[in-house]
C-alpha cells in the first residue's frame, strides 16, 4: 500500500547569514522595519513538503504517492522524481505559472527568514486524491489553502486516515479552518511554535485536540518532541543527536517521513517519532532538504543505538 503526500513541490534558494537576526531587529522598531541581510553562500535545492516528505520516505523504502503541483519551469523536478524511483502519477505541471520558491536565510543560531512565491503551488486543489491508488495513510502538508482543504475532505469521506500538518500554512487558517482540520484528522503534527498558534486559533488545549484524535506531535527540535497518544497524556521523547548541525531546511519534513514510516507499518506513535527524530538528526547534518542518506538498516541501527530498541519493520 502507498503513502500519499499532499504538499507543495517547490524550489528552495538557500542562504546563510553570518550574524544573529536578534542583534539587528530592533523589537521597537519594526514597524519602520528595513533591513539587509548579507548572506555569501547561496545554494539552489529540491525542496517544498511534499517532495521532502517523499525523498526521506523513499530512503527508508516507503512507497511514497506525491499530490502537487509544479509550474512550467518543473521540468528538473520531474526528472529528479524520475531519478530516485519516486511517483509522479499525480503531480501535475501548470504551464502558465512558475513553480513554488521558496527564499530562505538561515543565521548563526539556526534561526530562518523565508519568503515564499507559492506558484503553481495556488492551484493543487485541481488535483484530487487519487482513490483508486491503493493508498491507506496520508498527510495534508503545506500546500495551497483551498488544497489542503479539499484534500482533507476527500481523505475523510473515503474513510482514509491522515496527519494534519499545518506548518508554514498556518497563517491561511481561521480558528473555525483549523477545528475542522482536527475533527477530519487522524494524527495532528506541528512544531512547538505552531502548536502555540493552533491552540490560541482554536481555543482548544492541546489535551483537548489529543482527545479528538489518534494523536498529537509537537516536534521541539534538538529537544525531540512531545506525544499525546491515544487519548493519554503528554509523553515527552529524547531527540537524536546529530553529527553535526549544518542546516535545519527540511528537518521537520525528514522527521514527518519517519513518523508516517512507522504508522504505515502499525508502530507505536512513540517509536515512530523516535524514527522521526533519527531521520532529522541526519539531514540537519547535510546541507539542503534532499541530500542526506540513509538505509532503513542504517535507521533501525541508530534507534537501537539511541533509544536501545528498534521495532520490526516488516
Amino acid at each position: 500500500m502507498s503513502t500519499l503526500i499532499c504538499g507543495s513541490l517547490a524550489f528552495d534558494t538557500i542562504t546563510t547569514f553570518d550574524g544573529r537576526f536578534a542583534e539587528h531587529i530592533l523589537p521597537d522598531k519594526v514597524h519602520i522595519l528595513n533591513i539587509s541581510f548579507l548572506v555569501p553562500t547561496m545554494r539552489r535545492e529540491f525542496g517544498g513538503c511534499a517532495g521532502n516528505i517523499a525523498y526521506s520516505l523513499a530512503l527508508l523504502g516507503g512507497d511514497p504517492l506525491i499530490l502537487g503541483a509544479l509550474g512550467a519551469d518543473g521540468q528538473s523536478y520531474l526528472d529528479r522524481l524520475d531519478a530516485l524511483h519516486i511517483a509522479r502519477t499525480y503531480v501535475g505541471q501548470l504551464a502558465d505559472s512558475f513553480t513554488a520558491q521558496a527564499h530562505i536565510i538561515t543565521d548563526r543560531d539556526n534561526n530562518q527568514i523565508t519568503s515564499f512565491h507559492p506558484g503553481a503551488m495556488g492551484r493543487a486543489h485541481e488535483l484530487p486524491v487519487p482513490l483508486d491508488a491503493g493508498v491507506d495513510l496520508a498527510i495534508i502538508a503545506p500546500d495551497g489553502r483551498s488544497a489542503m482543504i479539499d484534500h482533507a475532505a476527500q481523505l475523510a469521506a473515503a474513510g482514509i486516515p491522515f496527519i494534519f500538518d499545518p506548518g508554514q500554512g498556518m497563517p491561511l487558517f481561521d480558528g473555525a479552518d483549523l477545528r475542522d482540520f482536527i475533527a477530519k484528522a487522524s494524527w495532528v503534527a506541528v512544531n512547538d511554535y505552531e502548536a502555540e498558534l493552533l491552540v490560541e486559533r482554536t481555543g482548544w488545549s492541546l489535551d483537548h485536540i489529543a482527545s479528538q484524535v489518534r494523536g498529537v506531535i509537537v516536534t521541539r527540535g534538538e529537544h525531540g518532541c512531545r506525544i499525546w497518544s491515544e487519548g493519554g497524556g503528554a509523553t515527552d521523547i529524547p531527540g537524536a543527536p546529530a553529527s553535526q548541525v549544518l542546516d535545519p531546511t527540511g528537518c521537520g519534513d525528514a522527521f514527518r517521513a519517519g513518523l508516517l514510516f512507522g504508522l504505515s507499518k502499525g508502530w507505536a506513535l512513540a517509536d515512530s517519532t523516535r524514527l522521526g527524530n533519527v531521520l532529522g538528526a541526519e539531514k540537519i547534518a547535510v546541507h539542503g532538504p534532499q541530500n542526506h542518506h540513509i538505509t532503513l538498516q542504517g535507521a533501525l541501527e541508530r534507534l537501537q543505538t539511541v533509544y536501545g530498541s528498534a521495532p520490526q519493520a516488516a
